[in-house]
């Protein structure tokens, strides 16, 4: 067994009044109160208690998931044209036409509102695609009658075209989408499990699960549409959210190699110090991450009008965002929650309180 290394004297043990069972810590794992939010933000000093309030955390996670799966039960998703069928509507892009008049003259001429407008190529090739639910053949000539004569004489009934689109291929898409994220998690699980541990594994999985299920509760309760692009986004912030999740465990793993040899501090508090060494490289790989999608949004939506850019940007934003929550306040609590039920790090943990309470009562005898 190595050794413990001496205290220093800005290692001296400080008691905390306010917690239920008096507890000691090191004076550099204490937080400078008087410090700023963010001076203790970037310090990573410990100043803030994820892992000792991780059951409200866990309340916090387990309403969200019943938020998000009450809606996909009850509401339901938006499905797009490549699920549920349609007919595909295309003509020229040119002066007068605009992506907004030509919606406006479809939804006048049937009453029906297009589930997408949006233009396609450049130059003398620009086209103005339109998707809408299933037309009849009556339905289709009136849309190009209406189109022609209000954009005479720059349209004519023979510019407009239309096709029908099957839902087969947004199926197969959504088929193949589910056999990747299950070979996906498990090259991942593997992966943790051989390079960390078991219960690092189990915790990871239970993110990726919340990532899963609360991106798609968020389309489904505000009503986003379900493309073939959302489909392939999901996979994407799975990869970053489990890139998030393996940095804060690297770090944990770092902080409690060693946390046997002493009774300085608990498994808890050593993946909770890990948790605030990370936070700022979490919120700046977020934000970094962040910025590069919101300006994709923008150009897909306002200057393009390129919807299956914008679906693909909306789901990345959203899954990004539930990434960096789950892999600070989901996978390291229940990771602890898990290492805890092991004998050894139960053991260890009495060992630290009672050093505590033995250094606690010494203290008082001296006062």
């Amino acid at each position: 067994m190595t050794t413990p290394t001496p205290q220093s004297p800005d290692q001296t043990e400080v008691v905390d009044d306010t917690s239920p069972t008096t507890e000691w810590v090191d004076a550099d794992y204490e937080a400078d109160k008087s410090k700023s939010f963010f001076s203790r933000l970037y310090s990573g000093t410990g100043a803030f208690d994820v892992i000792g309030k991780r059951r409200q955390w866990y309340i916090v996670t387990a309403v969200i998931l019943l938020i998000c799966a009450l809606s996909m039960i009850f509401r339901g998703f938006t499905f797009g044209i490549d699920f549920e069928g349609g007919t595909q509507i295309a003509l020229p892009n040119q002066a007068p036409l605009t992506t907004s008049s030509v919606e406006q003259v479809i939804e006048d001429s049937l009453g029906i509102e297009p589930q997408q407008v949006q233009t396609a190529g450049s130059g003398a090739s620009s086209t103005i695609q339109v998707r809408i639910e299933h037309l009849t053949q009556e339905q289709t000539a009136q849309v190009s009658e209406a189109l022609a004569e209000a954009f005479a004489p720059a349209i004519t009934v023979n510019d407009v075209s239309s096709s029908d689109v099957s839902s087969t291929w947004g199926q197969e898409i959504t088929r193949k989408m589910l056999i990747a994220l299950i070979v996906f998690l498990a090259v991942v699980f593997v992966y943790i499990t051989v390079r960390f541990d078991k219960e690092m594994s189990i915790a990871a999985m239970a993110s990726l699960f919340f990532d899963l299920v609360v991106t798609a509760g968020i389309y489904s309760l505000v009503g986003f549409e379900v493309t073939p692009a959302m489909v392939i986004g999901l996979l994407t912030i799975l990869g970053f959210s489990i890139y998030d999740t393996v940095v804060v465990f690297d770090k944990v793993q770092e902080n409690t190699r060693s946390v046997f040899a002493s009774t300085r501090r608990t498994y808890a508090e050593q993946t909770n110090l890990a948790v605030n060494q990370t936070f700022m490289r979490s919120i700046n790989t977020t934000v970094i991450s962040i910025l590069p999608i919101i300006s994709l949004m923008i150009v897909a939506v306002w200057m393009l009008g390129v919807g299956t850019l914008k679906d693909l940007a909306l789901v990345q934003l959203v899954g990004i965002v539930v990434g960096m929550f789950s892999s600070i306040y989901l996978a390291s609590p229940l990771l602890v929650t898990l290492k805890e039920r092991r004998p050894e790090v139960k053991a260890h943990t009495q060992k630290v309180l009672a050093r505590r309470r033995r250094a606690a009562e010494a203290a008082g005898a001296r006062a």
